[in-house]
């Protein structure tokens, strides 16, 4: 199977995971949501490497960055469900996929050198995302106002961010598989002392049960395409492709959801995903 073939897999199960997200935290405590994702996916996630023989110790540095994506794991999948929660997809998953600006920006902080092409891929996103943001609003339209929207994307994109980041130093020390474990079993554990400390729900309910298990499994699926590819030529096609899955988000919500879109919000988007798609290579 070609890296390209493995990246549309993650972002088709990754596209289903935040639709999903978006009609179930209508009706479902976002914290039972979360949590039930979460726990799936780390179990999914054990079984692979424990299968896998990949399940080995960790140098001390690799637990510790491990750890830490864990903790921007947990901020980024909170800003996710309480953004796509508000909605629409059209503003949110721009915004949310965008993240690799924050890895940009970052890089030419620390002295990276960025190509002008680089710079115009981010310049394609904000203009793609402010095209979408600035009709997003309309006298018809059920969603709340995007401002808070807009701030809750901004941090699962931060967060984001930070974990791919943190991880992949993780990765390059060690193994790919036992840090991403570490990660998820740290991510899990804030998430159930959040719900603790803050007396929400564990138990989603029956009829929700079986989608967020789906979805976590989604998810486990799309982690292991990405790193599976890693091994093959051209490994980076996994990459650009899996990036576009927000574009296959704001499909399905327009397919399924029956959100409205324009021409020029689709313009809008096409042109924020070209960003998306290129920053990825």
């Amino acid at each position: 199977m070609s890296a390209l073939t493995l990246g549309l897999i993650a972002a088709l199960c990754w596209g289903f995971h935040d639709i999903c997200v978006r009609f179930l935290s209508q009706k479902t405590p976002i914290s039972a949501c979360i949590f039930t994702v979460l726990l799936t996916g780390l179990i999914f996630h054990s079984g692979l490497t424990i299968a896998t023989g990949t399940l080995q110790p960790l140098p001390a540095r690799a637990v510790w960055l491990s750890l830490a994506a864990g903790a921007f794991f947990v901020i980024a999948t909170y800003g996710l469900y309480y953004a796509f929660q508000r909605g629409p997809v059209r503003l949110v998953a721009p915004l949310i996929a965008g993240y690799p600006i924050l890895s940009i920006s970052w890089a030419a902080l620390q002295g990276s050198s960025i190509s002008f092409a680089q710079w115009g891929a981010v310049i394609c996103i904000v203009a793609g995302v402010g095209i979408v943001a600035a009709l997003s609003d309309s006298g018809t339209d059920e969603n709340p106002s995007k401002g808070l929207t807009i701030l809750y994307a901004c941090i699962a994109a931060m967060g984001f961010a930070g974990t791919f980041a943190l991880g992949q130093q993780a990765a390059e020390i060690s193994h790919e598989m036992p840090s991403t474990l570490v990660t998820r079993v740290m991510a899990l554990g804030l998430v159930a002392i959040l719900i603790m400390a803050f007396k929400q729900r564990f138990w989603p309910g029956k009829h929700a049960l079986p989608w967020l298990v789906t979805m976590g499994v989604a998810d486990g699926i799309a982690l292991l395409c990405v790193l599976s590819a890693g091994g093959l030529p051209n490994a980076n096609h996994a990459s650009v492709t899996s990036s576009l899955f927000g574009l296959l988000t704001i499909v399905l919500a327009w397919m399924f959801l029956k959100e409205r879109m324009s021409l020029a919000q689709w313009v809008g988007c096409i042109v924020a995903f070209a960003g998306v798609g290129y920053l990825a290579l």
